[in-house]
């Protein structure tokens, strides 16, 4: 904690393994380089993330053996590999920090694991330790408009989905609208590090 009691962001951290009843959610790394990079060739991770595209092993690499522990290390990114108990990877999950208090998830599912729920209880995994380990107290969600199944699997963490917003995204240097939600702390039952007092109906 800071000196006025406020949560300290963007500070070294070493990289946290996180369980639920059937994912393991671990930062991946050189080991994971070819896993990474055959998910990444589906053409829907490659419109609707923010992943290059085409996608090329250099990317795959500079991804799993630079970006995911510089982030940790800088206190910036979170990045998590999810994978089922003893399985393959199945997904990827990153918050990043975006400002004091406030980080943002992003997410995609390799097309043979989708809907079985795993983003859903990864998410929720990921929120629940930046809320209660970070000193997180907001988390948001944004999806270009039109990305339907990320923002299902929003929806069915409990994110509340407040408007879209105009140009608010780039994915490959185009401007896009955008889907807007967040998740509160007190969303899981959690305390917030600051009071919060919401506006009235």
């Amino acid at each position: 904690m800071a000196p006025d009691g406020r949560p300290e962001h963007n500070r070294a951290m070493e990289p946290v393994t996180l369980t639920t009843d059937r994912l393991l959610l671990r930062a991946v790394g050189p080991a994971d380089t070819d896993a990474v990079y055959a998910a990444a060739q589906d053409p829907d991770i490659q419109r609707w993330t923010t992943v290059p595209s085409p996608y090329l092993p250099e990317h795959a690499a500079g991804f799993t053996e630079q970006l995911v522990p510089e982030g940790w290390a800088q206190g910036s990114m979170f990045t998590f590999g999810v994978f089922p108990a003893g399985g393959e990877l199945a997904a990827m999950l990153a918050l990043t920090m975006r400002s004091l208090g406030t980080a943002e998830v992003g997410f995609w599912a390799t097309k043979e694991h989708r809907g079985r729920g795993y983003v859903v209880e990864a998410t929720l995994a990921a929120c629940r330790w930046i809320f209660s380990g970070v000193g997180v107290d907001r988390v948001e969600w944004r999806a270009e408009v039109g990305n339907q199944a990320s923002r299902a699997v929003a929806e069915r963490a409990g994110f509340t989905v407040e408007g879209t917003l105009r140009s608010g995204i780039n994915n490959k240097g185009v401007r896009r609208d955008c889907w807007i939600g967040s998740l509160l702390p007190s969303d899981l039952g959690l305390p917030s590090t600051a009071p919060y007092l919401p506006a009235r109906a």
